[in-house]
């Protein structure tokens, strides 16, 4: 039987960027894979980071600039980025973004290697 989602697990964190996760390891319990989609003010940005994961992004709304070892790419409206396991990369948006993430595996903590671990992902 279809698995009816009605709602997202909302996830604040820091610097104002929200996260409504759709399926995943908190709304859902899937390990295999996760779908969310994040709001990023203007002017939010995160600590540097290698996942253990491949995250695909489809930017909805405004631009979200991808920090990684060849420099930056924006990526704006309408517009994907796939970032892999292992890549080191930072996420920002000097404008403010609305994307959808969706990550293999899920999203978790304990695989997100922050460059600051005093911020929480």
């Amino acid at each position: 039987m279809p698995q009816f989602i009605t709602a997202p697990a909302h996830v604040p964190i820091f610097g104002g960027k929200t996260i409504d996760e759709y399926v995943g390891r908190v709304t859902t319990g899937d390990t295999g894979v996760s779908i969310a989609y994040m709001v990023a003010p203007a002017g939010w940005s995160e600590p540097g980071k290698a996942e253990d994961f491949d995250e695909y992004t489809l930017v909805i709304k405004g631009v979200l600039r991808v920090d990684h070892e060849g420099g930056y790419t924006d990526v704006s409206a309408g517009q994907a980025i796939i970032c892999r396991a292992g890549e080191h990369m930072r996420y920002e948006s000097p404008e403010g973004a609305e994307y959808v993430a969706v990550c293999l595996p899920a999203f978790g903590n304990p695989l997100v290697h922050l460059d600051d671990d005093t911020a929480s992902a």
